[in-house]
């Protein structure tokens, strides 16, 4: 087994012109953890999973997967070959806040298609992956259903088996649950549970914060791009040190451990 964390980000910043939205931060996961990033509209949580599945190239910094750097040095730069992020994105799951699904497919196909334009695989071979992961979130019975006929819940599980689909090694999801109505939030956060429950390695950025206490085995709060506060569920969301974490969680209010 490798003794290497399954992803380590060394020095990131990423800035949009003069707006520096992530300013040098260390990050590495083990498998099997299960990270929840908290923080304000516009600290940069989404950003930061996006950098990490390179969506968003980095200003500077490293990103290193099981022990290999992505990228490679041409001339004193780094530059990210695509072919090389296409299999970088396999292996890190992306779950969006919109759902991102194809509406002239059904959910079988929308399901099928990487597994067919990425991964090559058959027809028959994407078919019964697609019908497993649907089945695992609940969803056996909509093979045929168009996305928008679904609820915002459905589409979003829809999303979450398209991810399964390809085996990732690590899950990212930005916010899962905030497109939804309330009444749909909780059967999108059990199939999230159930995936922590079979040890998958996981980074959730999320503004559930009851949820998260239960979810993660740690928690980042996440402000004016750097790693405010780290710590167990405990000690950021219960006893938090830094003023800065205790005001953010104050503005929530009471909310369910």
């Amino acid at each position: 087994m490798s003794q290497n964390p399954i992803l380590e980000i060394k020095g990131l910043h990423k800035r949009f012109g003069d707006h520096h939205v992530l300013k040098g931060i260390d990050f590495s996961v083990e498998p099997g953890e299960r990270v929840a990033i908290i923080g304000g509209s516009g600290s940069g949580k989404s950003t930061f999973l996006r950098c990490m599945n390179f969506m968003e190239t980095l200003s500077e910094g490293e990103i290193w997967l099981d022990g290999q750097r992505i990228g490679q040095q041409v001339r004193g730069r780094m530059t990210y070959p695509e072919k090389q992020l296409c299999k970088v994105r396999e292996r890190l799951g992306m779950v969006f806040q919109q759902f991102n699904l194809f509406p002239h497919m059904t959910v079988l196909q929308n399901v099928m298609e990487g597994l067919i334009t990425v991964k090559g695989l058959s027809r028959q071979d994407a078919r019964a992956i697609a019908v497993r992961e649907l089945a695992k979130v609940g969803l056996g019975e909509k093979h045929d259903a168009w996305p928008g006929r679904l609820s915002g819940g459905q589409q979003q599980r829809v999303a979450i088996a398209r991810a399964l689909s390809m085996e990732p090694e690590v899950l990212l999801f930005d916010e899962p649950t905030s497109s939804l109505d309330p009444e749909l939030v909780g059967e999108v956060l059990r199939v999230i549970n159930q995936l922590a429950e079979e040890g998958r390695t996981m980074l959730l950025v999320t503004h559930e914060l009851g949820f998260a206490y239960h979810f993660a085995t740690r928690v980042i709060f996440l402000a004016d791009g750097v790693f405010h506060e780290v710590g167990t569920p405990d000690e950021v969301l219960k006893n938090p040190q830094k003023p800065r974490t205790q005001e953010f969680l104050r503005r929530f209010g009471e909310f369910a451990f």
